[in-house]
């Protein structure tokens, strides 16, 4: 059978590959994708989609909690799981389909099956229905990333579980233990602690939310402590019994071995790049601790092959890799491509209270030699915070003390993962402190915390 010769193969049709496709298909080439399980990839069937319908239901189950404060009566309030899975995986099955139709509109010839690539500009396809051999002039690889699996610590569906058993759960759990406290245990841990899990987070870093901003870290632990969650730092989990129904967890913290029983276990310990069985270290394509080397462009190294997404490492995040697939599409038509800047990428963590930050933190900005000015503004003191009954949460800014530029800025409350992507604009217009201060925000809106944040960090803030 002859080869299906394409301008461009994307291998993995997660957010990463399937936008590049769409860009490719817009720039006027060929386009071929390959995806061996769900078109969306884990974002959108099992990430970041699934779980934030998850957390939506557990978000209105504790506003039904707090009907009398807004002078409602809601009784006997209770919960269906399996309803609230379902609706969950009905959100990811609605979008999912979505993405079969902008491949089609954008006449994208969708392959499903495991992609190798046995030879430079040449893809091979094992499908349900046999073997199909692809060319390609330029290929992406945005094959994603798998949850890491620790030795003892392995996921079971039982007893110990990953992120696709939690979105699925077979119980309820009772007593809860999440291991790690990045966005995706923390995530899992805020609901299921919302719905009544006796929930612990063992996190080996010296607080949670390891990579924000300390001060937020802090904030955000107190709310979740509020809330009845057990908050374990510098801690490990060095052994996992599984007995009939239970689980004992050797947790070592401060020097000594504490055993703590659990029902359920959730292991959210990081993430490793999907590299294997493509033909990539014969190709030449240099790997990392499970990553895909490449440039600022998404280059590997060898030439006609790009890596985008998970599978290049960090952040980790659906929106840098679908900015890359966009980047990657236009570099290989020739247009002026505009490289990711890490530092200007939003992370947002959508627990409650939501965590949101773009930037530097603040211990970041002075270990590379900045002077800076930070302001600060609570929720107490915004009109719009008091309404909705959120009061609790605060804005973070940092600027260059010499130009005014805006370094980073950090979030913990109620809905900072909308609000957050103010800044990130303001980042990349290189907006300065004197831009923001003659911003006109819309009153009243929590927008406007934001306003107060950058007068603060200048002695200038009015509402506090």
């Amino acid at each position: 059978m002859a080869a299906k010769s394409f301008d461009l193969v994307v291998i993995g049709a997660g957010p990463g590959g399937y936008v590049a496709a769409i860009r490719g298909a817009q720039l006027g080439m060929s386009v071929a994708i390959v995806e061996r399980e769900h078109l969306g990839g884990i974002c959108l069937n099992w990430g970041c989609i699934p779980t934030k319908a998850m957390l939506r239901s557990s978000e209105v189950f504790h506003l039904m909690h707090r009907a009398k404060e807004f002078g409602l009566k809601a009784d006997n309030v209770s919960y269906d799981l399996d309803e609230v899975v379902k609706r969950s995986r009905k959100v990811a099955g609605q979008l999912s389909g979505g993405i079969g139709h902008l491949m089609k509109k954008n006449k994208v010839t969708v392959f499903m099956g495991e992609a190798t690539i046995p030879a430079k500009g040449k893809v091979t396809v094992k499908t349900d229905k046999g073997t199909e051999e692809l060319t390609g002039k330029n290929i992406i690889l945005a094959t994603g990333a798998r949850a890491r699996t620790l030795p003892g610590l392995e996921a079971d569906g039982d007893l110990v579980w990953t992120y696709k058993h939690a979105l699925q759960p077979k119980h309820m759990p009772k007593k809860l233990l999440v291991i790690g406290s990045g966005a995706i245990g923390i995530e899992f841990a805020s609901f299921y602690n919302t719905l009544g899990a006796d929930t612990t987070v063992v996190e080996v870093m010296d607080r949670v939310l390891p990579v924000e901003d300390a001060e937020i870290s802090a904030f955000a632990k107190k709310a979740f402590e509020k809330q009845g969650m057990k908050i374990m730092q510098k801690a490990m989990v060095k052994q996992l019994d599984r007995g009939k129904g239970k689980v004992t967890a050797h947790i070592e913290v401060g020097g000594k071995v504490e055993k703590h029983e659990f029902d359920t276990v959730i292991s959210a310990v990081g993430i490793v790049g999907n590299v294997e069985n493509l033909g990539l270290e014969a190709l030449g394509v240099k790997i990392d601790r499970t990553h895909v080397v490449r440039d600022e462009f998404c280059r590997t190294g060898v030439d006609g092959v790009y890596a985008i997404g998970d599978v290049a490492g960090a952040p980790w995040l659906a929106h840098k890799a679908s900015h890359e697939g966009v980047m990657v599409a236009d570099l290989i038509a020739g247009k002026h491509a505009h490289p990711v800047k890490p530092e200007s990428i939003a992370g947002c963590t959508y627990c409650h209270p939501q965590v949101a930050s773009v930037g530097y933190t603040e211990a970041k900005a002075k270990e590379l030699g900045y002077q800076i000015k930070v302001g600060r503004f609570p929720f107490i003191g915004n009109g719009k915070a008091i309404a909705l009954g959120e009061p609790e949460g605060m804005i973070k800014t940092i600027f260059d003390a010499k130009t005014g530029e805006l370094l980073g800025a950090h979030m913990v409350g109620a809905e900072v993962t909308e609000l957050i992507q103010g800044y990130v604009v303001g980042r990349a217009l290189e907006t300065t402190e004197e831009d923001l201060m003659n911003t006109v925000f819309p009153h009243p809106t929590l927008s406007e915390m934001m306003h107060e944040s950058v007068l603060d960090a200048y002695g200038r803030v009015i509402h506090m």
